[in-house]
């Protein structure tokens, strides 16, 4: 195992290591810097593998690139967004958002040592802000498969619920320390939190996130262990003995801790669907009467106000003095007056009423003089002008246009447009996956890019309302650069740059030369090479050397000179035969 990367070093050039945050037998996950965007802090995790051979690391790579591929497809603001992967050193990296906060292990931990718990509003509410996020990856079929109080952040910034390390990535992990080995399909979870065909048989599904997270709330509510509340002999849950929760609630639990998958719930959505009639008796009364104690409070104060246009009517007086009525020119002055005073009333009473929230009802007074009740009528067709706001923001619906790039032979492209206020110009190109895209606008315009992979998302972070973007495509599709101007900036010419490095893989005509190499190695090893030295030595040595020296020789002297002559004169003294 390579050791840890020292605090300090700087990775790709853009993240500097400050501390360790874990270690594991299959990874390590750091604390960085990204100096290239203000040194916003994210966390780093290094998945180790033990691949030796340039097969076994190629297959890891491979093995590595596919299931990053999942990680990026979710997007979710309770979830740590995955910005990029990358190869340093023969180490593989995946990069994601930082979280600052507590997890709910520590919150329980923390409660306990005071002698409390988790109390049942605070457990529903944690549900209700999770089953968003699990309906969320599994549409896109992925599944958690380690749901737990560890594992679960109260962020900080706006004490939301995050759901942080998916199982695939511990499952990727363990994959990669040996790739060429074949696995089931997942061994990832938790004892006594994941449901048993997790973690006997390796099969995972909607309803075994559901169960974990069952699990979870049942801990926070009790503050015992799963061990403690699980009976293995009757395979059920004795939890209800430490807390008491609302029968429906408990239900509702139960079912999602069923030991048989299909009975429990399917889906995040129907959990959402059962907890509605807790959700609406969970909802405070005092809220939705201060809304009403407000609105009868302040309609009463409507009355005077509208009855202060009455104050005309005294204006009135130039008729006291009968003598003046004789001057036809007087007549016409006052005349003139009182049109203009009834029209300022009407004014002030529709300006009055305009100002506030609701439109009169039925206590305005009858006995107004015609100018104001001209003026009332008026005023009933002011909620329509209460409307125009909510039509001003489709007038800021921005224009979007879409163009096709052509690239050409060189994979290279440069677009010179203008760009106006309330529009969005989309640019799309075909890229294939591990093709290098890069793309900027060149420096003088007041123009934003954001590169969008397929689904529709940003293809990375870093790749989102910036001026330039260098990366690799994730996967094959049409992609799309969208162009936006700067908030403020009504008009902008801009020079568009995008060029698309096709992949070449190297690494499949390299692969096969360790091949060749070593299979034929056994073969020129013959074992027979002892066979030469033959043992047929011996067989020149033939034993028919000593028959040559035969004895017969000396047959031809005659054996009959052995004995005496005999002498025919002498007598025979012996026996004859």
């Amino acid at each position: 195992m390579q050791p840890p990367i020292t605090v300090g070093t700087v990775l790709q050039n853009r993240y500097r290591i400050i501390q360790i945050l874990g270690q594991g037998g299959c990874g390590r996950t750091y604390l960085a810097e990204d100096q290239r965007r203000f040194n916003e802090l994210c966390a780093i995790k290094e998945l180790i593998s033990t691949a030796r051979s340039a097969l076994a690391w190629e297959r890891a790579q491979e093995l590595f690139h596919r299931e990053a591929a999942i990680l990026y497809q979710i997007e979710h603001p309770q979830v740590p967004k995955f910005r990029e992967r990358f190869e340093q050193d023969q180490r593989l990296f995946l990069v994601e958002d930082y979280v600052a906060g507590q997890t709910y292990r520590t919150l329980l931990a923390e409660r306990q040592a005071v002698g409390q718990t988790f109390t049942e509003a605070e457990v529903l509410q944690l549900i209700q802000l999770l089953l968003p996020v699990l309906e969320h990856i599994h549409s896109r079929g992925i599944i958690h498969r380690d749901i737990s109080p560890e594992n679960i952040i109260l962020r900080d910034s706006d004490a939301k619920p995050v759901l942080i390390d998916f199982g695939v990535v511990k499952e990727l992990a363990t994959r990669l320390r040996s790739p060429e080995s074949a696995m089931p399909e997942t061994t990832v979870g938790k004892l006594g939190y994941s449901p048993s065909e997790q973690m006997q048989t390796g099969g995972a599904y909607p309803s075994s996130d559901l169960y974990a997270l069952a699990v979870s709330a049942i801990v926070l509510l009790t503050g015992k262990e799963p061990r403690d509340l699980f009976d293995e002999n009757q395979l059920t849950w004795n939890w209800q003995r430490w807390v008491k929760v609302n029968p429906r609630f408990a239900q509702v639990l139960n079912r999602m801790l069923n030991h048989i998958p299909s009975d429990r719930y399917q889906s995040a959505a129907s959990v959402s669907q059962a907890l509605q009639p807790l959700e609406q008796v969970s909802l405070p009364p005092v809220n939705v009467s201060n809304l009403q104690t407000m609105a009868v409070g302040r309609r009463p104060d409507l009355v005077p106000a509208a009855a202060s246009p009455k104050k005309p009517d005294p204006v009135i007086p130039p008729s006291p003095t009968s003598s003046v009525l004789d001057n036809p020119l007087a007549i016409a002055a006052i005349g003139t007056a009182v049109v203009i005073v009834a029209g300022f009333g009407s004014w002030a009473l529709v300006s009055s009423i305009r100002s506030q929230p609701k439109t009169p009802d039925e206590t305005l007074p009858q006995n107004f003089p015609s100018p104001v009740i001209s003026g009332g009528t008026t005023f009933t067709s002011t909620p329509t002008p209460t409307a125009t706001p909510t039509t001003t923001p489709t007038n800021e619906q921005p224009v979007v246009s879409s163009k096709r790039l052509n690239l050409g032979s060189n994979n290279t492209v440069t677009v010179q447009e203008t760009l106006k206020a309330n529009q969005i110009i989309r640019y799309t190109f075909s890229g294939q996956e591990g093709a290098k895209l890069t793309t900027f606008i060149e420096p003088g315009s007041s123009i934003l890019l954001t590169v969008l992979s397929p689904n529709g998302q940003p293809i990375d972070l870093s790749a989102q309302q910036v001026t330039s973007y260098q990366g690799s495509l994730l996967v094959t599709g049409r992609y799309t650069i969208e162009l936006t101007l700067v908030p403020g900036v009504a008009e902008s010419n801009y020079n568009l740059s995008v060029a698309l490095e096709k992949l070449v893989k190297p690494t499949p005509t390299e692969t096969p030369l360790p091949i060749p190499t070593e299979t034929p190695l056994p073969f020129p090893t013959e074992t027979p090479l002892p066979i030469p030295t033959e043992t047929p030595l011996p067989f020149p040595t033939e034993t028919p050397l000593p028959i040559p020296t035969e004895t017969p020789l000396p047959t031809p002297s005659t054996s009959t000179p052995t004995f005496p002559p005999v002498d025919e004169t002498q007598p025979f003294s012996g026996q004859r035969n």
